[in-house]
Formats: structure tokens, sequence, C-alpha cells
């Protein structure tokens, strides 16, 4: 099986990473992304590129993961690496190249990550978030990426938040130019926000999460109020699509109390026709971290997308 080549583009760094059939590193690099110039991004993936495929001998398949969302010809909508927008990036990387090239959203690379050999390894259908700077998500079906005629399968995080209270939930201006996204209140600096607002003490998500293990009782309500929100939107989640397991990736995944706290939470809004105790999702960690993106685009090489 030839080598699988993933490239995860952001918006500050360009990483590669090679891996081998069984799943193994075999060549990784990082280079800094040439801000707000589309033809010398394009250039810096494709050279990246080269030195992939001589490391594995001369062939790999080659995955590429973008921010924004992705349309079925390859073309960059929502980026906020805004040089990226309207092109057609996967056209443009094939020319360079010769060769095929696949491309998907960064959540849709976690998806297939976690789903291919991650938390969710074995499951029918893995919804993968990214609790971090934003707030956005992925769609893996029997292993393939759900992608959608718009690109836009998986973006929850511009949901608004469901079974909101007006009094506890705020409904705060998104750059999207929405008000109440899930993402206003669920990323990090979402959750840094609420905490300020309602305490006047001003501390990172990780800050607060920290103080919250310390002892800090406003800190740990800030947290309760936290894994409430998330334990309805992800309850909307399954009601939705129903998935075998959903995983939580970027820094706020990295708070150990959510995998409990919103489990025992969500049955409240889960469809259930009066039948507790039945929510068999799972909710669990990402098995690959922040490698998790990269892994994943490496794998979509490999794989059709799911329209």
């Amino acid at each position: 099986m030839a080598a699988a080549l993933g490239i995860d583009l952001g918006g500050t760094k360009i990483e590669a990473l090679l891996l081998a059939g069984d799943g193994q590193a075999r060549w990784q690099q990082r280079v800094a992304t040439p801000q707000g110039d589309y033809a010398a991004t394009v250039e810096a993936v494709a050279r990246l590129a080269e030195q992939a495929r001589a490391a594995a001998g001369g062939a790999c398949t080659i995955g590429v993961g973008a921010p924004g969302s992705v349309l079925p010809d390859g073309r960059i909508k929502n980026a906020n690496s805004q040089c990226l927008n309207g092109r057609t990036l996967q056209a443009d990387l094939q020319a360079r190249l010769g060769q095929p090239v696949r491309i998907a959203n960064d959540a849709d690379c976690l998806a297939l990550s976690e789903a291919t050999d991650g938390a969710g390894a074995g499951a029918a259908v893995v919804f993968a978030v990214i609790l971090g700077t934003g707030c956005g998500a992925g769609i893996a079906v029997h292993g393939r990426v759900l992608a959608g005629p718009n690109g836009l399968a998986g973006e929850w995080g511009h949901n608004p938040l469901p079974w909101a209270d007006m009094q506890r939930d705020p409904l705060l201006d998104c750059w999207c130019g929405q008000r109440g996204c899930n993402e206003t209140l669920l990323s990090g600096p979402g959750l840094a926000r609420d905490h300020h607002r309602t305490t006047g003490d001003a501390r990172s998500a990780e800050q607060i999460a920290a103080a919250a293990a310390a002892g800090d009782a406003d800190c740990a309500a800030t947290l309760a109020r936290h894994a409430g929100r998330l334990a309805r939107a992800l309850a909307a989640v399954i009601n939705l699509l129903d998935p075998d397991v959903i995983v939580l990736a970027g820094g706020v995944s990295r708070i150990a109390s959510l995998y409990t706290q919103v489990p025992q939470a969500w049955g409240r809004w889960v469809f259930s026709g009066g039948v507790r105790d039945t929510v068999r999702t799972r909710l669990v960690p990402s098995r690959h971290g922040d490698a998790s993106g990269v892994r994943g685009a490496a794998w979509l090489g490999r794989t059709a997308a799911r329209r």
C-alpha cells in the first residue's frame, strides 16, 4: 500500500505528515504559512508534497485539510485565511503536483482520523468536534467523510445554541454575522468571556479549568454552565444524527470533567419518549490529540467523500 501524505494547512503553519500503511509516521515537516499570499501558499504546500514523495521513494497519496468549507469542486469558502476564499485550491495543487489531491475541512479530517484508527475506530457514525479558538465539527460515516453539496456537513458551531434561556445564555454576536451561535459560548474564548461576564475575573479557559480543579468555586460554576450548554448542543446532534461516538478535540477538550458532566446532562434533551437512561452515544477525547487533523488528511487521500 502506498504511503499516505497528510497536509494540515493552518493560518500560521503548514504541517505535513507521511504515514505508512500501518499508520506509523515515516516523515514529517512543518513550515510557516505565507500570510495573505495565495500563490506562495500553494507553492509551500507543493514543496512539502515533493519532499514527502522523495521520502516515500517517489509516490504517495495526498490529502489536505484546510480551514473553512470546501466545495465539491475544491473551492474554499468561509476560511479565516481569507486569501483562500474563492480559490480552486484542489485544482491548483493537482496541476502543480501532477497527481490527484483530496481536500477537506480540517474538522472533517479530525473526524476521519478518529474514525480510522482513533477514539471512534470501528464506529459507523463519528461526530468529531473541535473546541478551541473556534468551534467546528466533522462527520465520518463508515470511515468516509460526509461532505455535502455545499461543503457544510458538520458546521455545528454556527448553529444557535438550542433550548437557550435568555437569562443564562446571552445572545452574543458571532463573526459569521449571526447571533447566539454555539461558538460564541462553547469555544475557549467563549468560555473565558462567560466567566468574565459573570465574575469580572479575566482568565483563559485553561486557567479557569486549573483553578476549578484547585477548588475555586466561581471557576467550577463556569465549567458547569459550559458543560450544560455543551450537553444541550450535543443533544441536538444526537437527535438529528444519532452518532455512535462524539469525539472532542481542541484546547477545551482537555477539561476532564466534560466527559462525565455532559453525558449525565444530555439525556434531558435527547428525545427519549419517556424512556430514560437510553442514550448509548459515547463522548470521548480524541486519541491522536493535536496530530489528529494531519493524520486525517493523510487518510483522506485514500478515501472517497460521501455527498
